[in-house]
């Protein structure tokens, strides 16, 4: 059975704990750091003066040609990890470069507002009655 569709996070949000262990998620960042001796990278975003990190598991994704600096995005699964906290283990890890993550920010925050719009609207829609 696939996992369900991942939604875009941004790293802060996974920090705080509004996404659950095992959920699917989409996060990007800065590759900050990378340790392939235990398959873990460090992204990086910057959000209100202040810098977020995520911890990447890379084991899956290995082997891949680390640029630090450069934007990745991942998807994959939250998990609680020992010592490190939130952690997500990817699936996949793309790096973006290039890309204007003020405008990705942007197209995120637009599309969480059309599915909070749409799903408020399919709630007030009146039921079919059905005939019994």
């Amino acid at each position: 059975m696939l996992p369900a569709a991942a939604v875009f996070q941004f790293p802060w949000e996974i920090n705080s704990g509004a996404v659950q262990e095992g959920e699917s998620v989409r996060v990007f960042g800065r590759l900050a750091c990378y340790d392939p001796e235990v398959s873990e990278a460090t992204l990086s975003a910057q959000h209100a003066s202040k810098e977020h990190h995520v911890v990447i598991h890379t084991m899956f994704v290995e082997p891949f040609n680390p640029i630090i600096g450069a934007q990745y995005i991942v998807l994959g699964e939250i998990e609680n990890a020992k010592g490190v906290g939130v952690m997500v283990r990817a699936r996949v890890l793309n790096c973006v470069d290039g890309v204007n993550t003020a405008l990705l920010q942007k197209a995120i925050n637009e599309q969480r507002s059309f599915f909070r719009e749409r799903d408020h609207k399919q709630s007030d829609a009146p039921q079919p009655a059905h005939a019994t």
